[in-house]
């Protein structure tokens, strides 16, 4: 894993999984636009991470027997073809569905992953590991972002359109920069899919991270879905574009990522663990008084991207060590578990809101918080992966 290669994994990463966040800031211009409740709304990012979680259960395994080199490219011209989809949508029906596609299509960065984790250097791997995580991470940030001027300036549709050019692009790149793969055992694809519920049921370090995963995206995407109902309502009232800069605080969630990977190098994840979580707690509180407050709402952002994308870089670099020639595989548990949790949380954030509002919204975030404080206690007991030495079986 040269600089170079890293960049380039980071940046082709991050436009895949960016893919996923196009719709959040502009769910209210969307809905306008094509006739649908606030309510409804919600669900343009549910089934794109129902789409995604899929895609992840039913793709990325192949990348413990397939040529990465072929297939990360194809995903990503695929991801072209769904998102010229959902820029030609005529309906609101035909836009769910084309992004439930995109989702099942956008697997490139997390097959990309597991990749640099086989190429890099064992000793290095977290932080490898770490700044291709934070480039996904900054995909998703900067989505926002971008999608809301974009909007503001040439219409919703235009962001689609971009963004279909933007992963033909680095389809290309991929192709011509990506090492030619390994070559590895040939396993039939119902026994490789059936492998990932096996390594979930055999190793307590993976079922024990799962959870904790899950309930870290889960409590991301409540937030983030219910923010932009919050930043569009009064007393704010602001307007996509304006809705969609709130994402660029979040960047010191990507700087924490990267951090997160040197922790991991020097055998500290199970307690930076823990603090992750009692910031994403202090996050929600902060949230919760911030609700007329701009600069607590910014506050808020940055405590809450830190916790949750530092512990889940943290989770993923621990899963890695359990089994080398599974890492696809356990990537894929990894991922389709925190999706699930991530389509829950933006699927209650439409109905929270709608019933409590934005303090509803922060109850339920700060009780996700303890929960997963609860699940962290009472895991880390027992003999659990702790940092890059360790090696499991997991096969």
């Amino acid at each position: 894993m040269t600089p170079v290669l890293t960049f380039l994994f980071a940046l082709a990463g991050g436009a895949a999984v960016g893919n996923l966040y196009w719709a959040q800031p502009l769910l209210d211009v969307i809905a306008a636009d094509l006739g649908a409740s606030p309510a409804a709304a919600g669900w343009l990012v549910t089934l794109t991470q129902i789409g995604y979680a899929a895609g992840i259960l039913l793709v990325v395994p192949l990348g413990d027997v397939l040529d990465r080199r072929r297939l990360v490219p194809a995903m990503m011209g695929l991801s072209a073809l769904a998102l010229l989809a959902c820029a030609a949508a005529p309906g609101f029906a035909v836009l769910l569905t084309a992004l439930c596609a995109l989702g099942l299509c956008t697997v490139a960065g997390q097959l990309l992953t597991p990749l640099a984790g086989d190429l890099a250097d064992p000793a290095r791997r977290g932080r490898v590991v770490g700044t291709v995580a934070s480039g996904l991470l900054t995909g998703i940030l900067v989505s926002r972002a971008v999608s809301g001027l974009v909007a503001g300036a040439a219409g919703w549709r235009t962001v689609y359109v971009a963004a279909a050019v933007l992963d033909a692009v680095l389809a290309v790149v991929l192709l011509w920069r990506v090492p030619a793969d390994r070559a590895r055992d040939r396993v039939p694809y119902v026994r490789l899919i059936g492998s990932v519920f096996a390594l979930v049921r055999t190793e307590r370090t993976v079922r024990w991270t799962l959870v904790l995963g899950a309930c870290g995206f889960g409590a991301f995407t409540l937030f983030w879905t219910a923010l932009t109902f919050l930043l569009s309502a009064p007393p704010f009232g602001y307007p996509v574009t304006v809705i969609g800069l709130f994402g660029l605080a979040g960047l010191a969630g990507a700087l924490a990522a990267q951090r997160s990977g040197r922790l991991h190098d020097r055998g500290l994840s199970l307690p930076a663990t823990g603090v992750a979580w009692v910031l994403a707690l202090a996050a929600f509180a902060v949230a919760a008084a911030g609700a007329r407050s701009v600069l607590l709402i910014l506050l808020a952002i940055v405590l809450l991207d830190v916790a949750v994308q530092g512990q889940n870089l943290l989770n993923q670099s621990r899963l890695f060590t359990v089994s080398a020639g599974a890492r696809s595989r356990l990537n894929t548990a990894f991922v389709v578990g925190n999706f699930v949790g991530g389509a829950a949380g933006s699927a209650a954030a439409g109905l929270l809101w709608t019933a409590g509002g934005w303090p509803a919204v922060c109850t339920a975030g700060a009780v996700v918080s303890v929960v997963a404080l609860g699940v962290w206690a009472l895991g880390r007991r027992g003999p659990l992966v702790a940092g890059p030495v360790a090696q499991g079986s997991g096969t």
